[in-house]
């Protein structure tokens, strides 16, 4: 039994929620990550199956502390998206979900670039059906803007591993040095653009928000942390992560704040918490990769969680703006007081899951003497608490009354969310729970009078701002419209580029047209 990826069942789970209808059909998709799961608690420490392929030996599933922890994650995340998009009337979802699932797993156990390769072009083809399968216009035109990032991520990859295997003779996935060949550069790059990096974000908050309420937390939960595995996997201490994960912790705050879009407001924290993470694995050391995992074990759990409040809302309502919506909790109580312990957690409220992991990174910063650093991160901190812990759960709930009146969300939905807010409960009460299997041995204490102290101040201070920016409305109106953002850049770029390449054939297709014709 060791010797079977848990990648493998998810992937057959996939095509039996193909091939199977009714009970069957959501017994199939409700077991192939517990049966993951199941496989990869089985599986001991080591390196497990090995293929003989491209003339070289290649590590399809190797269990180390690192992928273990990933690994079980993304199996609990697979599992409460599957329960929470159980009925989902679009046929194709839950399919691609378990796919884009499986491939994700494997690609976190993959202990060669070939494999990592294969598995990351996977997850880009399985993850645009989430967005795909939501029926409108523009969800098509998002995928395909989606789709064509995550193939130049691959495409980068690719060039980058067979440059890195000709300069070092070795296709192996471990750390690496940025000195070492230009192909450890396009692997940086590569990992960088799924990660959704400054100017290389736009994918995100174009494409999460087009998806179907159950893909949207799909999706949530495995491209870019997936992502952020692969950087803590190939590039821990890489100094360039410093700065770029604190500038991707700060920029999203101001966009956050005039954005009206509910789940735009989600994408733009998900880049925000991101940031911690990529600042993590830029400082490199024991405490701070050790944040890097625990918060993104808890970031996957709470993110989902904000992530189906929010799709329960449009699912109910068809509405996502926050100038739509207000006065929910009348209807919808246990999505609103769900969607509140995931606001707590994600703005790192004592006794939550979001303060027992963004507490090591900020000290991680501390200790390592990165001052200016870590200003900046408590910064971003009091900004995610405004937009994402205040502003989702008000605009949405406790706002003015927009006269909805919807019903509460379906039991699956509601299971889904209690579930997740369990596990943000539970984690932040006993955190030791999570710390025992993180890959390295932690002694940090996350419950001290500065941490707590420090954290309570600056949620107070950022609940006061808020506060008085509402009282004296100077806070930035909710307005109908779209916020232009870094892809609008390359997006009218590139329809520039194509109208310039198709000038000549649509001319002489027109030319060829008048010949046949006639005038």
């Amino acid at each position: 039994m060791s010797e079977i990826p848990p990648a493998a069942a998810l992937l057959l789970g996939g095509v039996l929620v193909a091939l199977t209808r009714g009970r069957l059909r959501a017994l199939c998709a409700l077991a192939a990550p517990l049966a993951g799961l199941a496989l990869l608690l089985a599986a001991p420490a080591g390196e497990h199956l090995h293929v003989e392929a491209f003339g070289a030996t290649l590590t399809v599933f190797r269990v180390d502390a690192l992928s273990r922890v990933f690994g079980v994650i993304f199996h609990i995340a697979a599992f409460l998206g599957v329960l929470y998009a159980l009925y989902s009337p679009h046929r194709v979802e839950l399919p691609s979900a378990l796919v884009y699932a499986g491939s994700s797993i494997g690609a976190v156990f993959a202990g060669d670039l070939v494999t990592l390769f294969v598995c990351w072009e996977l997850v880009a083809l399985a993850s645009t059906f989430q967005i795909l399968a939501r029926p409108s216009a523009a969800s098509r035109a998002a995928a395909y803007r989606y789709l064509m990032v995550q193939l130049v991520s691959g495409l980068l990859l690719l060039t980058g591993l067979a440059q890195f295997a000709a300069g070092t003779g070795s296709l192996r996935f471990e750390a690496m040095s940025l000195d070492t060949t230009p192909g450890a550069w396009l692997i940086f790059l590569a990992f960088g653009l799924k990660c959704g990096w400054p100017l290389l974000h736009g994918w995100i908050v174009d494409g999460y928000p087009r998806a179907t309420p159950g893909g949207a937390v799909f999706l949530s939960a495995f491209t870019t942390k997936l992502a952020v595995y692969a950087l803590a996997r190939g590039f821990p201490g890489a100094e360039p992560l410093i700065w770029i994960g604190l500038l991707m912790a700060v920029f999203p705050i101001f966009y956050a704040v005039i954005e009206n879009d509910l789940r735009r407001v989600l994408c733009y924290s998900m880049i925000n918490q991101i940031g911690y993470m990529v600042c993590g694995i830029g400082i490199g050391t024991e405490l701070a990769l050790n944040g890097v995992a625990a918060h993104a074990f808890c970031h996957i759990l709470y993110k989902a969680l904000l992530f189906m409040a929010m799709g329960a809302v449009l699912h109910r309502t068809g509405r996502s703006g926050g100038t739509d919506l207000g006065g929910l909790h009348r209807t919808m109580p246990w999505t609103t007081g769900l969607c509140c312990v995931g606001a707590a957690s994600i703005s790192a409220f004592p006794l939550t899951s979001g303060f027992i992991s963004k507490s090591m990174i900020l000290s991680a910063a501390a200790v390592e003497g990165h001052t200016l650093v870590w200003l900046g991160l408590l910064f971003a901190a009091a900004g995610v608490f405004h937009h994402a812990g205040i502003k989702i759960p008000f605009f949405a709930f406790f706002q003015h009354d927009s006269g909805l009146r919807p019903k509460e969300a379906p039991w699956n939905m509601l299971a889904a969310m209690g579930i997740a807010a369990a596990f943000c409960l539970g984690l932040g009460v006993w955190p030791e729970a999570l710390y025992a299997h993180l890959p390295f041995a932690v002694d940090y204490e996350p419950y001290t009078l500065t941490h707590v102290v420090t954290q309570v101040q600056v949620l107070f201070f950022s609940a006061l701002a808020f506060t008085f920016l509402m009282r004296t409305r100077l806070y930035p109106p909710e307005l109908r419209g779209v916020n232009l953002d870094a892809d609008a850049l390359y997006r009218g770029v590139g329809r520039g580029l194509l109208g310039v390449a198709l000038g000549p054939v649509q001319r002489a297709l027109g030319a060829v047209s008048g010949f046949f014709h006639g005038p």
